[in-house]
């Protein structure tokens, strides 16, 4: 169940399977939390970039479940993340022109303002924000 968070900036989060069918939900919540906030320009962005965050947790991670969320962490500025229980951290290597795989976060890189991750004790959040245009 997709909730919006009551404490904070605004936002909405939603914890799901960690399987690849759980991208199409999370392209879902970007998309309708972006235009919601009347930003639906920065839907094809948002929601390639989170697919690719959820595409790696599915990979890279042995967890039964992750947390999907978007948040409108200030005006102009918009930080989605995915957070799984796996202390692995993403790394961007290099990729060479006939690689299958291997392109996530250089994807990510490009698409977004900055991206990162957030340790805790218990796990990780890979995050990656965008700007909002101004008007």
């Amino acid at each position: 169940m997709t909730r919006p968070t009551t404490v904070g900036p605004a936002g909405y989060t939603e914890t799901l399977p960690c399987e690849p069918e759980t991208a199409r939900r999370a392209r879902r919540l970007v998309s309708a939390a972006l235009n919601t906030w009347g930003i639906g320009e920065m839907a094809d962005a948002g929601t390639l970039i989170v697919s690719e965050l959820v595409g790696n947790a599915v990979r890279h991670t042995p967890c039964r479940l992750i947390r999907v969320s978007v948040r409108r962490v200030t005006d102009d500025l918009v930080r989605i993340g995915v957070t799984d229980k796996s202390h692995a951290l993403p790394e961007m290597g290099p990729v060479a022109g006939g690689d299958e795989t291997g392109r996530g976060l250089v994807l990510i890189d490009a698409l977004s303002h900055r991206w990162g991750y957030d340790r805790m004790r218990w796990g990780k959040t890979v995050w990656a924000e965008l700007v909002v245009p101004s008007c």
